[in-house]
C-alpha cells in the first residue's frame, strides 16, 4: 500500500532505507537521481497513492500506466510524479522513465503511454511523489506477443460491479488467476445512491453504501463514485498484477443510456450532453485508453495473429433509442404486432453508428487473425422466447416475482417445453396450433443486439467465414451461445461473463437460486440457440484462444459476504 507519512530524506538516508537485500547483492532503487542531498526538508503527513496503479491497453510494443495521487496535507500545488518500468522486479535496469504533472484538473490522476518496449515481455512499474517521497506500490504488467511467440492467450472477462451489493471477490479471484490480460465490458461503477439499485442486507454491514450518498450526476460526484470503488483492495490488485482493456457500458453514465439519453436519466437532473462528456471524461481518467478521441473508444488489439480482439461501443456513440414493447400494445391490451415488427427490423436501425461499423468491417477483412473476439458489452446471441410467455418474464424482471406469478410461468413455461420436445422427437401428433405457440417468438431483451437484429446481420456478413467469438456482459448472469444469422447459419459463439457483484436472475426470485436455476433450465429448452445459462452466481469467464481452439471456463465464486478468492467451474466449452 502507499505511504500515508513520508518525511524528506537525504540522498544517505534513502539508500539507507531503501536497499534491497538479494543473495548477497544489495540492489539499489534507481529513484536516486531526484533525491535531495541535504538533511533538512518538510515533514509530509498524509497523502500518498491510496488508489493504488494500474496498466491498459497493452500492445506489442507499449502500456499505458497510471495511478492517482492524493497530495499530503501540508503540499500545495500541482505534484511531480516520478514513473519507472523495468523488466527486473529489482528496478536495476529501466525500460523507461520520466516525470508527470497530477495536479486537479485531472483529479490528479496520471497516465503515460510507455513505448519502445519488447514484444511478449513481463515488466514491472512504479511511481514516487518527487516533493514528499510517497512511493506506490510495484505494478506487474506484460506486452501483447508477436506472431510466435505464443501458443496461446487467457482473457479474463468481467463486467458489472455494483460496490453497494457485496465484496468484490471476483477481482481478487481475477488477480490470482493464469490470465494474461483483463477484458472489463462495463459498469464499472454504478450511478445509483445509497439505498437505490445494488442494496442488500449485507451492505451496511460491509459499510459498502455508495458515495457519494446520492445519484451522480456532475463531475465532483463521478470522481467520487470512481476513487471509491478504486479504493476496492480487491480491484487494487486486480489493476496491480494484470493489465485491463476496458470498455464503458451504460452505469458508467446512467442506466440503458443510448446516444442522446437514458432511462436513468431526467430533465431535471440537467443537461443529459453536459452528464455524458462529464462521465467520459471521468472514464478516461480512472480508466485511460490508447484512443484519439474521448467518445470514440472502439479500438483492435492484436494477440500474436492467434486473436484480434475488437473492443466495441454499443452504448453511447451510436445506439438508437431501445424500443418498447409497452408502446406497441393498444386499447384492450392488443398488440400490434405488425408495428413493432416494422420498427423492429428497421434495416437503420443502429447500435454501433456508421463510422463505427464500418471501421469494423474494415478490422475483420484485413485481419488474418485465426479468431475474430468482438468486446461487446451487450448479449449478442438470439434470446428469443415463445411469445407467450414474455408478459410474465416482464413481470418477473420488473420485480413482480411473486408466487402466483411465478407458478403461471414455471405451468405455462412446461406446456411449452413438453410441446418442443414432441417436436424435436418427430411427434406426429403435434398439431399446428401447438407448433405455433413455440415457433412464435420474440426477444425478450430490446437493449441488447436482438433490439437491432438487422445491424447484427450485417457484423455476421462483414465477419464471413472467419471464426467469431463474441464476448459480452451486461446481464449480470452467465451464458453461452451460438451465434445465427436470420437464415439458421452458425456464424460464431458468444461467451458472456456473469456479474461481479451486480445481481443476477435470482434476485426476480428473492435470492432463491434454485428458483433461479429452474428458470434457467427452462431458458435452455426453450431458446434454440442458447446452450448454457447460469442465473444465480457472482464470477467470470476466463477464454483461451490457440491456433486451434477456443475455449471458455465459468468460473465463479461464492458468497460476496466474505472475503474469499476461490473459485468453482461451473462449465468449460472448446469449439474448434
Amino acid at each position: 500500500m502507499a505511504k500515508n507519512t513520508t518525511k524528506g530524506v537525504t540522498r544517505r538516508k534513502f539508500i539507507k532505507n531503501t536497499a534491497l537485500i538479494s543473495s548477497g547483492v544489495t540492489l539499489l532503487p534507481s529513484l536516486l537521481s531526484s533525491c535531495a542531498d541535504d538533511d533538512d526538508g518538510p515533514v509530509y503527513t498524509g497523502g500518498g497513492f491510496r488508489e493504488g496503479v494500474a496498466s491498459f491497453d497493452p500492445s506489442a510494443t507499449g502500456i499505458i500506466l497510471w495511478t492517482r495521487y492524493t497530495p499530503a496535507d501540508n503540499e500545495s500545488g500541482d505534484a511531480l510524479i516520478r514513473w519507472e518500468l523495468s523488466d527486473t522486479a529489482d528496478f536495476n535496469r529501466l525500460a523507461a522513465s520520466g516525470t508527470l504533472r497530477a495536479g486537479p484538473a485531472t483529479d490528479y490522476t496520471v497516465a503515460v503511454d510507455a513505448t519502445g518496449l519488447t514484444a511478449n515481455q513481463k515488466y514491472f512499474y512504479r511511481f514516487r511523489s518527487e516533493s514528499t517521497r510517497a512511493e506506490s506500490v510495484v505494478g506487474e504488467t506484460r506486452t501483447l506477443p508477436l506472431a510466435g511467440q505464443a501458443s496461446s492467450v487467457k482473457m479474463a472477462v468481467v463486467s458489472c460491479a455494483n460496490y453497494q451489493s457485496g465484496l468484490f471477490n471476483v477481482y481478487g479471484a481475477v488477480a490470482a488467476s493464469e490470465a494474461d490480460v483483463v477484458v472489463h465490458l462495463g459498469d464499472y461503477i454504478y450511478e445509483y445512491g445509497q439505498g437505490q439499485y445494488g442494496t442488500n442486507s449485507s451492505t451496511a454491514v460491509l459499510n459498502r453504501g455508495h458515495l457519494p450518498a446520492t445519484e451522480v450526476l456532475n463531475l465532483s460526484d463521478y470522481r467520487t463514485r470512481y476513487q471509491q470503488y478504486r479504493s476496492d483492495p480487491q480491484l487494487q490488485l486486480a489493476h496491480q498484477l494484470k493489465p485491463f482493456i476496458c470498455v464503458w457500458d451504460d452505469h458508467e453514465l446512467a442506466n440503458d443510456a443510448y446516444v442522446d439519453g437514458a432511462e436513468n436519466h431526467q430533465p431535471s437532473e440537467g443537461s443529459y450532453a453536459q452528464r455524458k462528456q462529464i462521465a467520459q471524461q471521468v472514464w478516461h481518467e480512472y480508466l485511460p485508453a490508447r484512443v484519439s478521441s474521448p467518445d470514440k473508444i472502439y479500438r483492435s488489439f492484436d494477440f500474436g495473429g492467434i486473436a484480434q480482439l475488437l473492443m466495441l461501443d454499443t452504448r453511447l456513440l451510436g445506439r438508437d433509442k431501445q424500443l418498447s414493447y409497452a408502446d406497441y400494445f393498444g386499447a384492450g391490451g392488443t398488440f400490434n404486432a405488425a408495428a413493432f415488427a416494422t420498427a423492429w427490423l428497421n434495416p437503420n436501425r443502429s447500435m454501433l453508428g456508421t463510422e463505427q461499423r464500418t471501421w469494423l468491417a474494415a478490422a475483420l477483412a484485413g485481419s488474418s487473425a485465426k479468431w475474430q473476439v468482438l468486446g461487446s458489452q451487450v448479449l449478442m446471441g438470439k434470446m428469443y422466447i415463445p411469445a407467450e410467455l414474455l408478459p410474465l418474464v416482464a413481470q418477473l424482471a420488473s420485480g413482480g416475482g411473486t408466487a402466483a406469478v411465478l407458478a403461471q410461468y414455471t405451468a405455462l413455461a412446461t406446456q411449452l417445453i413438453a410441446i418442443k420436445l414432441r417436436i424435436q422427437q418427430g411427434d406426429p401428433t403435434v398439431t399446428p396450433t401447438e407448433r405455433a405457440r413455440v415457433t412464435t417468438v420474440l426477444p425478450y431483451n430490446l437493449d441488447a443486439w436482438d433490439g437491432y437484429p438487422a445491424e447484427r446481420e450485417r457484423v455476421y456478413a462483414a465477419a464471413g467465414a472467419k471464426k467469431l467469438v463474441s464476448l459480452a456482459g451486461d446481464t449480470h448472469n452467465a451464458w453461452y451461445n451460438d451465434l445465427t444469422t436470420a437464415s439458421g447459419q452458425k456464424a460464431g459463439v458468444e461467451f458472456a461473463c456473469p456479474s461481479v457483484s451486480s445481481p443476477g436472475f435470482e434476485a426476480f426470485f428473492n435470492g432463491n437460486a434454485a428458483t433461479a436455476q429452474s428458470f434457467a433450465q427452462s431458458n435452455q429448452l426453450l431458446i434454440d440457440d442458447l446452450n448454457y445459462l447460469d442465473a444465480s452466481q457472482r464470477g467470470y469467464v476466463l477464454a483461451e484462444f490457440s491456433a486451434t481452439t477456443a475455449s471458455a471456463q465459468w468460473r465463479y465464486v461464492g458468497s460476496l459476504d466474505v472475503a474469499s478468492t476461490s473459485t468453482t467451474t461451473g462449465k468449460t466449452v472448446t469449439e474448434a
